[in-house]
């Protein structure tokens, strides 16, 4: 998102001053105080001027008559968009810590993933969101079917993110005579090392539309069900994995930022975060979205946020990948006071490191 306001240089200084002297301290700032940044080469006329006009374009705002300014979400805006400059330093130190404290190999994609959320509140002192990756691009790693009893089987899936999903088929089909349960163990078997060599790496989506007919007569009789049940997956996963977010650092959030020490302020994030993951979990997915932009990272600030309980915070966002397929994000969640350039930058550093982590799952 853009803002049309365009500032001259001095306008531009000024306002990136204040919004900087505005996050270290949470006060409402006078030209005075910024006099000690800009101090002898700037007088304190012209930094009054410039801060009435940034007022009159409503990029800060006088909270009380006698007070000094604020910046407003416009103000953020603009400020994200054309003065912050992402901390290389921060990026830096993100990913080498998730890296020296993360140990891919041992770790599930889960563990890791809610280690890396635990790292970055940590780091950042916000909430850190990281959202689990998607059903529509999670591939089949095995498939396996079990014999329960004689008219019954259960169908095991495990995906490549290593989690494992299952469902019962009954087999009504069957006559009688065929209810032989060392020959259905075998045939199942058989089924079982046949599907995997053809379905194995496909995503649940591509297996559930599959025409079935292809993968030959002898087992056509298995294909409605099989179809069914897979779709069945599909659909359950997809549904339960719309409000798994992984969520760390609410606790710190509430003792390092003045904004939510208040009870009426912060209940209904805290109630958003426990209670309304579904739409949390589709702002945070959608807003990491590529916008055409070219910039990798999403900042969503105040009122810009649809969710009314965010309309006071910030969210940076960004997606991590499988290749060049979005499957997940990483979010971040503060007040608008926020430090845009080392969000920013520890954002899109835990997005790479997570793309780098999930691809070689695959």
């Amino acid at each position: 998102m853009s803002f049309p306001v365009k500032l001259n240089p001095r306008q531009q200084q000024v306002l990136g001053a204040t919004v900087r002297y505005y996050i270290a301290t949470a006060k409402p700032v006078g030209s005075e105080a910024l006099l000690e940044e800009f101090n002898p080469r700037v007088s304190s006329a012209t930094i009054r001027n410039a801060m009435g006009y940034l007022e009159k374009a409503g990029l800060l705002y006088q909270p009380h008559t006698s007070a000094g300014r604020i910046p407003s979400d416009s103000g953020y805006r603009l400020y994200v968009d054309q003065i912050v400059t992402p901390s290389d330093t921060q990026a830096r130190q993100v990913a080498q810590t998730l890296s020296e404290q993360l140990n891919r190999e041992e770790l599930s994609l889960e563990a890791l993933l809610r280690s890396a959320a635990q790292i970055l509140s940590t780091l950042s002192g916000y909430i850190a969101l990281v959202t689990l990756p998607q059903s529509s691009t999670a591939q089949l790693k095995h498939l396996q079917l079990v014999q329960l009893d004689p008219a019954r089987l259960m169908v095991i899936v495990v995906l490549d993110t290593y989690e494992t999903q299952s469902t019962l088929v009954d087999l009504p089909f069957l006559e009688e005579e065929q209810l032989d349960s060392d020959r259905l163990d075998r045939e199942l078997q058989i089924l079982s090392n046949f599907l995997n060599s053809q379905l194995r790496g496909r995503t649940l989506s591509e297996i559930a539309t599959l025409d079935w007919t292809e993968l030959g007569r002898e087992f056509d009789h298995y294909a409605t069900l099989l179809q069914s049940s897979l779709l069945e997956l599909n659909q359950r996963r997809r549904l339960s994995l719309s409000t798994q977010i992984l969520i760390n650092g609410v606790a710190e959030v509430l003792k390092r930022q003045p904004e939510f020490s208040e009870l009426q302020q912060v209940q209904p994030i805290v109630h958003l975060l426990e209670s309304e993951q579904d739409q949390l979990w589709s702002l945070i997915f959608e807003s990491a979205e590529p916008d055409g932009s070219g910039k990798r990272v999403t900042v969503r600030i105040g009122a810009e946020n649809p969710l009314e309980p965010m309309r006071s915070c910030a969210l940076v966002s960004a997606t991590y990948q499988r290749g060049s397929v979005p499957v997940g994000s990483v979010g971040m969640l503060g007040p608008t006071r926020m430090v845009y350039e080392n969000a920013i930058a520890m954002v899109e550093a835990a997005a790479d490191y997570l793309s780098e982590a999930i691809s070689q799952t695959t």
